[in-house]
């Protein structure tokens, strides 16, 4: 028999309608704060049996909160994602047209890329090239800051990526249109944007995962066909530091 609600699962759940995303030891803190204002048993150990009797509720409302883990360093991130898969996801209620079409041609150029980035350059460069309506490059440069603040892409020294929360909302999606070139990670099973691949047989992992998969190995070798790793993998001794172009 499942759990039943509680005002504690309530709370937690409100929590995430605020925030959207967190971290895994956020969530802990979250789970533990939450039981002990509502005078709930906590068990520690419990925190995905706890989200799992949330997510009961939310299956009728097509929402669920998903486990997911950064691109960049690998953490564990759970996200409240909507699931009803129509156009880009819930994006359509948020945003116009044009902006949605924007998002579109910057997640080609992050998805196509060989790094899991696209300049801010390259980006600007389509918003005169849109169909539905051009874009002053003004105007494109305040709605990637909207996609920024709304946690869809992510911004490092004007180069963007897809924010942790898009890549475990939008998993399905991209995987499903983008079928040739988005692949999922050799270790972890997740979607592998950020990421590097072998150059033999086209497996990828995410960095973070490569880092922990090569660490103590005497030369990095694929996972899958044992051929020598040629990527630079940040943190493995011998090796260089990965870097964006």
């Amino acid at each position: 028999m499942a759990a039943q609600m509680t005002d504690a699962h309530r709370r937690f759940l409100q929590m995430m309608m605020c925030k959207g995303i967190v971290e895994g030891s956020e969530a802990t803190n979250l789970h533990k704060h939450c039981c002990e204002t509502d005078k709930v048993y906590y068990e520690h150990d419990k925190l995905d049996d706890f989200i799992g009797t949330i997510n009961g509720k939310l299956q009728p409302l097509f929402m669920q909160i998903r486990k997911g883990i950064s691109q960049d360093d690998g953490k564990v991130h759970y996200a409240l994602v909507n699931l009803a898969e129509t156009e880009i996801t819930q994006m359509a209620s948020d945003y116009t047209e044009t902006e949605l079409e924007l998002f579109r041609k910057t997640m080609d150029l992050i998805i196509l890329s060989e790094n899991g980035f696209a300049s801010s350059t390259d980006i600007l460069n389509l918003a005169d090239q849109l169909k539905t309506k051009r874009m002053k490059k003004k105007e494109a440069e305040q709605v990637l800051k909207v996609f920024v603040e709304d946690k869809w892409l992510s911004e490092k020294n004007g180069e963007y990526t897809l924010h942790t929360r898009c890549i475990i909302e939008m998993e399905q999606y991209i995987l499903r249109n983008y079928q040739d070139v988005a692949k999922k990670c050799n270790i972890c099973h997740s979607l592998a944007i950020q990421s590097q691949g072998c150059e033999s047989c086209g497996i990828r992992m995410h960095l973070p995962c490569a880092t922990k998969y090569f660490r103590g190995q005497t030369e990095p070798r694929c996972p899958n066909c044992n051929e020598f790793w040629s990527c630079d993998t940040p943190g493995v001794s011998g090796m260089g530091f990965q870097t964006h172009h």
